[in-house]
């Protein structure tokens, strides 16, 4: 399916704001509501726009202790690393990870209930031989300063 600057524009305001009336939608891109409205119903049905959601902000419902740590493993093998993130797939209170290049091996976003609650979470994979860390270095968020996009922008595609 080929897409025009309706419809990139049409996925960038809908991803920012999908109860956007049909009327403020079509009048935000120039266009009338039907044929908006047309293309809104085509976006739909090739699956490119597959529903409509809130963002909930859990930190309201479920207050949590945010924190950042790097970790560098022992060995720097397949095994080791499968090991590893393994654990964190099986590690709830794991949110964010990424493997990196240069002098650690992962950066990973925790949200514990407490710092209390973060460091018995360490000391149990410490203490964890099979896991084969080496160290941690821990940063508690203090500010979030800013947070990923939740709305697509279509000036973030390469053409």
């Amino acid at each position: 399916m080929k897409l025009d600057r309706y419809d990139l524009k049409i996925l960038s305001i809908l991803s920012r704001d999908g109860r956007i009336t049909k009327s403020r939608l079509a009048e935000s891109i120039n266009l009338s509501v039907s044929p908006c409205w047309e293309r809104v119903r085509r976006l739909e049905k090739a699956g490119i726009i597959e529903g409509y959601s809130a963002r909930i902000n859990p930190r309201v419902l479920v207050p949590k202790t945010p924190v950042w740590v790097q970790i560098e493993l022992k060995q720097h093998n397949a095994e080791s690393f499968q090991r590893f993130e393994q654990l964190i797939q099986n590690t709830a209170a794991v949110t964010e990870c990424v493997a990196v290049g240069g002098g650690v091996d992962y950066l990973i976003k925790v949200e514990a209930d407490s710092i209390d609650a973060y460091q018995r979470l360490i000391d149990g994979w410490l203490t964890s031989a099979d896991i084969g860390i080496e160290r941690y270095f821990t940063y508690i968020v203090t500010k979030t300063v800013k947070r990923p996009a939740q709305g697509f922008d279509s000036d973030d595609l390469l053409f």
